[in-house]
């Protein structure tokens, strides 16, 4: 199983960025798909997750500025991130869980200047 995350980048405060996250090795659609974040010098932290049903969880520091979505015959997930802010900045994972086992993607670098 791969999870193979795309679409980060430098922009400006106020900007928008969208990330997509496809995952591919299973034949069968996941249920939770989520991001997370890890800022420099700082813990790895939840953003959002999306269950097969689309029900959505977001952190407090992003409610209302990012959407995650889900394309489930693509299993494919994405983030909408708008009016970006300097403290967004971080590299951005997609995870699953297949049964028990966690499964990350690469990261993609999310760069927010000010």
């Amino acid at each position: 199983v791969q999870l193979q995350a795309s679409g980060g980048g430098l922009v400006q405060t106020g900007g928008s960025l969208r990330l997509s996250c496809a995952v591919s090795g299973i034949v069968f659609s996941v249920d939770v798909m989520e991001w997370y974040r890890q800022a420099p010098g700082k813990q790895r932290e939840m953003v959002a997750t999306i269950t097969r049903s689309r029900a959505t969880n977001y952190a407090d520091s992003v409610k209302g500025r990012f959407t995650i979505s889900r394309d489930n015959a693509k299993n494919t997930v994405y983030l909408e991130m708008n009016s970006l802010k300097p403290e967004d900045t971080a590299v951005y994972y997609c995870h699953i869980k297949i049964f028990i086992t966690d499964v990350w993607g690469q990261g993609t670098l999310v760069t927010v200047s000010s």
